[in-house]
């Protein structure tokens, strides 16, 4: 596929459908593949990672038309993206709302910079998937029946892949981040959590702490090569 040039990365080459909405009413919008979907990226499901939509963004932009085989939802919450918060506008803490065995109703935590403690309190939800973003987000799942799911992610700087799959070994190869089967402390209710559950292969792309156009150097090659399947 021929990248479109550099002088029109400034729009989008096609437009997205709605898969739902947010809990303040805003469109979650997915790209949708021309053919079957292999793979869906998604980005943002904590709004106060909006360098993974920045990126995930940019590599769209460069393809003249929609991915033949990939899906691309540049902001699970974006709620919490145009405010943000980690978690919806609800309080809610998605990634860890989706249903699962480990999932339980309360508060959990998390840093307000990678070096604190992890004192902010978020919600999990009023029960499983109660909040609409992750309730869309599991029926566009069951629409595209992807052969994979990318979570992007941040600051850890690995690639989390339980399942040790090529996938995610070539990512880590490509990347230089390590991979790991696990991010090294519980996450009950995740979004890999789910996937390990309902047999959908999920990695989970951690950005690393560096400045934001190193960031995008280095990370949006690798998304143009997912979306257009040339990853080596």
């Amino acid at each position: 596929m021929t990248l479109r040039p550099r002088a029109q990365w400034g729009t989008f080459p096609s437009a997205p459908t709605s898969y739902g909405r947010s809990v303040l009413g805003l469109p979650l919008e997915v790209w949708r593949p021309t053919g079957r979907c292999e793979l869906l990226l998604f980005a943002a499901i904590h709004g106060e990672e909006p360098e993974t939509t920045w990126a995930l963004s940019r590599a769209l932009r460069q393809l003249p038309e929609r991915p033949e085989h990939a899906a691309v939802v540049l902001a699970a919450n974006p709620d919490g993206l145009i405010r943000g918060t980690r978690a919806n506008a609800n309080g809610v803490d998605l990634n860890r709302n989706f249903p699962t065995a480990t999932w339980r109703e309360g508060t959990v935590t998390s840093r307000a910079t990678i070096g604190e403690p992890s004192d902010v309190l978020l919600g999990t939800g009023t029960a499983p998937g109660s909040e609409p973003e992750t309730q869309a987000l599991l029926a566009l799942i069951a629409e595209l029946r992807p052969d994979a799911v990318i979570a992007l992610h941040a600051p850890l700087a690995c690639i989390d892949d339980a399942n040790g799959s090529a996938l995610g070994h070539r990512l880590a190869e490509r990347t230089g981040m390590p991979l790991v089967a696990d991010v090294g402390y519980a996450t009950p209710g995740s979004f890999g959590s789910w996937g390990q559950e309902h047999g959908v292969p999920v990695i989970t792309y951690e950005f690393p702490v560096i400045a934001t156009e190193d960031t995008m150097a280095l990370h949006v090659p690798v998304f143009v090569e997912l979306l257009t399947g040339t990853l080596p």
